[in-house]
């Protein structure tokens, strides 16, 4: 047992006294606490009162079956990860399951290995959800932060360490990541969570209408301003303002900008009066401000000015141990959950965990959301994941494509806000085409294509189900 499911206990479920007491020893030689029940009615009992990462339950029983069990102990708790043990592997019998809730399943007799291994990944998944944590976004929908890596504990620590301050903070990382939900739990962790969070999305408005939007106006300030127009400075008095993409303002708004953060007062657009206010600045970026300042694009009064505190959102491949916990988490939250019933099958979780994803947490999100759509309430399936990612990406470079014609495409995407990170996509594009070419020289001999890659066949069995070279089998050699 590894030290992420550390003391995790397991409820098995089996009507037979030997089964039972089998994987009881198992499972407690592995260094999990097992509580057990003989009949179906115990377990949903059990698991309704109980605090367990995990359930492991026996398909035919007498009475309520495996089927009831879910039916019960899914609704009650949505969370918990419920895994069967079935001598039946029909297909309508696992998409019955699945579509309750169940977690995955396993062939009587079970391999233990695969047991082990599974039981991990349900543990590791069901902690993560105990990691969540929830932010108000407009409306008053909740949204999650989710993730328990190194990465996204730093940034926990972070938010903690300036939330309670009066400090402007700048919230940096690729596009994607999820800076709007920082800033949001920054706000709500502050001593200003009364007052009003306000959105400025400074690249989505024109540079002539900026500053109308940020200070407002006056009558008379320009052609066809007939009245006071309240800014969103003024907007967020008491409360706080987040300008999302602030490297990409240009430079007189950036000495605009500047003067009001010292100074805390603003003139509307066309008015003469000095308005005093309350507003705490949070600010993000994905641009590199440094490189910026070197040439001249950001002032370094300015950039001093925000680098006070700084948190940084790590990319999505920075944290590929919480991509099974925020799936589930958009699952749980996707706006048609009720009707849909998502699940999703372990298999095509543990793919997305191995994809690229430039367009980080909102492309995943995206995807989740699109393929649960698709999938009509049977279970996401790794083929019906690779559609969806294909169909997401029209514009990522064909795997045909030259090397100058791919760094063209992807920077084009990048200077229009569409590509979080060239680097990386430039990695992809290459390795697909690596392995695309080499999979149809080695004629379908992965030990003859691991050698020339100099990397391990599980390496190039994920690889190649991952660029969609191949179909994922039900149960894979060593």
């Amino acid at each position: 047992m590894n030290e992420e499911t550390k003391q995790a206990r397991v409820l098995v479920i089996d009507d037979e006294a030997s089964a039972l007491h089998g994987l009881r020893t198992a499972l407690q030689s592995l260094g999990y606490e097992v509580v057990g029940a003989q009949t179906a009615a115990e377990g949903i009992r059990l698991g309704q009162t109980g605090e367990f990462d995990v359930v492991l339950t026996d398909w035919h029983m007498p009475g309520l079956n495996g089927l009831d069990l879910i039916k019960a102990l899914h609704p009650a708790q949505p969370g918990l990860p419920i895994i069967l043990i079935t001598g039946d592997s029909q297909t309508e019998t696992v998409i019955k399951a699945t579509q309750l809730g169940a977690y995955d399943y396993l062939i009587k007799p079970p391999d233990m290995d695969e047991l082990r291994i599974l039981l991990e990944k349900a543990v590791a998944a069901k902690r993560a959800q105990a990691k969540v944590k929830l932010v108000q976004t407009e409306g008053g929908q909740e949204e999650l932060i989710v993730g328990r890596t190194g990465a996204m504990r730093q940034v926990y620590m972070d938010i903690g360490r300036v939330a309670a301050t009066p400090a402007t903070v700048l919230i940096r990382g690729e596009t994607g990541t999820g800076k709007e939900l920082v800033a949001r739990a920054i706000h709500q962790h502050s001593g200003r969570s009364k007052g009003p969070f306000v959105i400025v999305n400074c690249v989505a408005i024109a540079e002539t209408l900026l500053e109308k939007e940020l200070f407002g106006s006056e009558a008379g300030a320009f052609t066809g301003a007939q009245g006071t127009s309240i800014g969103k400075f003024e907007q967020a008095h008491h409360g706080t303002l987040f300008l999302d993409e602030i490297g990409d303002i240009s430079l007189p708004m950036q000495s605009k900008l500047l003067r009001v953060l010292e100074e805390k007062r603003i003139q509307r657009l066309g008015g003469n009066e000095v308005i005093t206010l309350d507003v705490r600045v949070l600010a993000a970026t994905h641009a590199n401000l440094e490189q910026a300042v070197e040439e001249r694009r950001f002032r370094p009064d300015l950039y001093y000015r925000l680098n006070d505190a700084v948190i940084r959102v790590p990319s999505l491949r920075e944290r590929r141990h919480d991509i099974p916990a925020l799936v589930m988490s958009f699952l749980l939250k996707h706006p048609r959950s009720a009707q849909l019933k998502p699940v999703i099958l372990s298999e095509a979780l543990g793919f997305l965990e191995h994809c690229d994803w430039p367009g980080n947490v909102r492309e995943l999100k995206n995807v989740v959301y699109k393929a649960a759509m698709e999938a009509h309430g049977y279970p996401i399936d790794v083929p019906m994941l690779q559609k969806v990612i294909k169909e997401g990406r029209p514009g990522e470079p064909a795997p045909n494509q030259n090397l100058k014609t791919c760094v063209s495409s992807l920077l084009t995407q990048a200077s229009h806000g569409r590509q979080g990170d060239v680097r990386a996509a430039i990695h992809q594009w290459a390795e697909e085409e690596l392995y695309t070419q080499a999979w149809a020289l080695a004629q379908g001999d992965q030990t003859k294509l691991a050698r020339w890659l100099g990397v391990s066949r599980p390496t190039v069995r994920q690889k190649l189900t991952s660029f969609g070279l191949r179909e994922t089998p039900a149960k894979e050699e060593p």
